[in-house]
């Protein structure tokens, strides 16, 4: 595993992508500060602060593009979880990659694939992790529901232990999750679900759907009910 450091960045996930070419299968960037991270829809990831976690992962599993490859977001939401978990805290899953502890959002995950024709190049996996964050100061950078691991846990976290154990939970079970996909994380996941049977409204793209999420297929979609039929959604995010 490679690993490159910045003490400031606009984006790790811009870096890895401007730079796929030359980086290595693994390669691991972080940064002490961001200051243009994204999530997913375009979402502004608000920078809290150096002593919080920004990073992407560089994948090259192929030159083809696999399905389980879309799932690696929600192979990163299950690590990150089990990681949460060694820090005596209760995390749950929002679909399809939302992390979240006492409802409150702790992270954000995005998954960039790069291709030239019909090659697939890479695929770049960020992640940023709320770790360490002044209560007070959270309220007046935003108005949303978002919390940080020290505000959870009443200690302050060491980045670099936790970034050192996230990274070797990943690459621990990568290979199983690259053989067998999002089977092999259907259960976990499903357990720490927030919102199975609970009336939730979907976003896709313009278009916004309602109903009951009654389950979480084999392949990561969410199945929900409108009141008339199951539907199959495999791109979306929850809002409610």
């Amino acid at each position: 595993m490679k690993e490159i450091y910045f003490e400031q960045i606009d984006s790790t996930n811009l870096y890895g992508k401007l730079h796929l070419g030359e980086l290595p299968d693994k390669t691991v960037i972080y940064a002490k500060n961001q200051t243009e991270g994204r999530g997913r829809l375009s979402r502004r990831w608000v920078d809290l602060g150096g002593d919080n976690l920004f990073l992407s992962f560089i994948l090259k599993p192929s030159n083809s593009f696999s399905e389980r490859y879309s799932n690696l977001s929600q192979y990163l939401s299950v690590i990150l979880c089990k990681v949460l978990e060694s820090y005596n805290v209760m995390p749950e899953i929002k679909w399809p990659n939302d992390v979240l502890i006492n409802g409150k959002k702790i992270a954000g995950i995005l998954a960039e694939t790069v291709t030239k024709g019909d090659q697939l190049k890479g695929i770049v996996l960020g992640i940023g992790v709320n770790l360490n964050a002044d209560a007070g100061a959270l309220k007046l950078v935003t108005d949303k529901q978002i919390t940080a691991l020290n505000l959870e846990t009443a200690r302050f976290i060491d980045v670099a232990n936790f970034r050192k154990l996230l990274c070797t939970t990943f690459f621990n079970d990568y290979e199983k999750f690259m053989s067998q996909g999002f089977a092999m994380l259907h259960d976990y996941y499903s357990s720490h679900a927030c919102f199975l049977d609970k009336e939730v409204t979907i976003q896709i793209f313009d278009k916004k759907l309602n109903g009951i999420a009654k389950n979480i297929t084999n392949k990561g979609e969410l199945q929900l009910f409108d009141g008339k039929d199951n539907l199959i959604i495999n791109i979306g995010d929850i809002l409610s």
